[in-house]
């Protein structure tokens, strides 16, 4: 099989995995596109997100007048993750993170974003980007047509489901089709994103027992197809019991409830109505606690003040238009929506009041509240634990080039998202907000990096004068060099 029978780079996932192929179409390579789900716009992990992604040290933040650096972003992952994390992908994702969301906006044509007006749990600056709506459907949407009218073939539903090694420069990919029917395709390189291993209940079981009671809030093709084809060829991995889960997923409607509902002044309690823990501590870990109250109930309540502050989010919304929204001007209207006892409710709020004002310490030792208590008129919201998705994976150097039991990349093989591992550590509290987006792109365009410097030694050996050395820091197209 020749290495123009293929594409350059293979990018197996239609999530994450869009902006490495954005990035290699634009160093020059060839670029093809798998996915195994063909409603992909709305049915990934990426489009389930809320559209977060850390950019330590970018523009946005210096026009807001904040002062951020790929260092301070790490220093915030290893004080989440108790010094507990893959030190070679934290550095390398902060490290691109800035130039990541400038090149979405100023290449792709992304209405980059800002957050600054609430803070998330554990990051000690406004880093978070994102686009208008919150909404990880809507960026999904936006790359999802970037790589359309890039004129980047897009092939799906077929799943990626095995990798042979590089041979004499190719790769040969086996692709599935719905009908069971196969193809290889031969391939300079494959880029995994095919996200990690949340919707197999057995391998969720082996990993991850605590949490998987919880709903799976994810993508269907998210098998650990990667996983499979990684440790078939050897390859290395790392933190299998990272996850992130999330505290804030509406009951009955599969909506998110952003947590912005919390870290804005909101509480979280239980059946009795009684509040359980510290909710700021992330919405990741307190997936773990709500699973542990009696059946697993939990309900959101917060004030007006709240409720308007958080239509802004698209999902937020969502939960609103599908009723997942519960109204009324007094605590014991509320609690009689929620199901929770009355007295209970009005107790706790008025405990967490007093806190407010100072009159005493939280039991629950929560610093982050707002300047006055909450008052009616009341909302809340029904909540459930939710798996949405796996952080551990491949291991992966610092050019996404995934690792063997040695520490030497496999050739023509890389890793992104939750297919790799991530920066969350063990467990789900080391999850920081944009975590999961930020390896999944960040990793993408790293590997499209790597693979186009590889294209162009692989073009030429020898180093010549016909040699193509791109230029990665820049968003100048690679020449093609064969």
């Amino acid at each position: 099989m020749k290495p123009d029978e293929g594409p350059d780079l293979l990018v197996a996932g239609a999530g994450g995995g869009l902006a490495g192929a954005l990035r290699a179409h634009g160093l020059g390579l060839s670029v093809l596109v798998v996915e195994a789900g063909a409603a992909f716009r709305r049915s990934n992990n990426t489009s389930m997100s809320t559209a977060m992604i850390p950019g330590p040290g970018s523009r946005f933040q210096r026009e807001a007048g904040l002062t951020d650096s790929p260092e301070t972003f790490l220093a915030d992952v290893r004080r989440k993750t108790h010094d507990d994390v893959d030190e070679v992908v934290a550095t390398t994702v902060a490290g691109v993170g800035a130039r990541l969301v400038e090149w979405l906006a100023d290449d792709i044509g992304l209405p980059i974003e800002l957050v600054t007006d609430f803070d998330y749990p554990g990051h000690s600056v406004h880093r978070c980007h994102t686009v208008p709506g919150r909404s990880g459907a809507s960026m999904l949407g936006m790359l999802a047509d970037a790589v359309e009218q890039a004129g980047i073939d897009v092939l799906a539903p077929a799943r990626l489901v095995d990798v042979a090694p590089a041979v004499d420069g190719v790769t040969v990919a086996t692709l599935e089709y719905p009908d069971g029917s196969t193809e290889q395709i031969g391939c300079g390189a494959v880029l995994l994103a095919t996200n990690g291993y949340g919707a197999d209940q057995e391998l969720v079981q082996r990993h991850i027992p605590e949490i998987a009671g919880a709903v799976y809030h994810g993508s269907e093709h998210s098998r650990g197809d990667a996983l499979r084809i990684g440790e078939r060829l050897g390859a290395a991995t790392g933190y299998l019991d990272g996850y992130q889960g999330h505290g804030g997923l509406t009951a009955g409607t599969g909506t998110l409830t952003t947590w912005a509902t919390v870290m804005l002044g909101g509480v979280v309690v239980n059946r009795d109505g009684e509040r359980f823990a510290d909710e700021t501590q992330g919405y990741s870990e307190f997936a773990r606690l709500e699973l542990g109250q009696p059946d697993a109930f939990a309900a959101v309540v917060f004030d007006e003040r709240i409720h308007l502050a958080c239509s802004v989010f698209e999902d937020y919304r969502q939960t609103q238009l599908m009723n997942g929204l519960r109204s009324a001007d007094t605590l014991a209207g509320l609690a009689e929506q929620l199901g929770v006892p009355a007295g209970s409710l009005t107790a706790t709020l008025e405990q967490v009041a007093t806190v407010v004002t100072g009159g005493a310490a939280d039991p629950h030792g929560r610093t982050g509240w707002p300047a006055a208590p909450l008052q009616g008129p009341w909302y809340g919201v029904r909540v459930q634990p939710a798996l949405f998705h796996t952080q551990g994976g491949l291991r992966v150097d610092d050019g996404a080039r995934v690792l063997d039991g040695a520490g030497a990349p496999i050739p023509g093989l890389y890793a992104a998202g939750g297919a790799a591992v991530g920066i969350s550590g063990h467990g789900p509290a080391g999850y920081l907000a944009g975590n999961g987006l930020l390896t999944a792109l960040g990793l993408s365009f790293v590997a499209a990096e790597t693979a186009a410097q590889a294209a162009a030694v692989v073009a030429d050996p020898a180093g010549g004068a016909t040699g193509v050395t791109p230029d990665v820091t820049s968003g100048l197209p690679l020449a093609r060099s064969r």
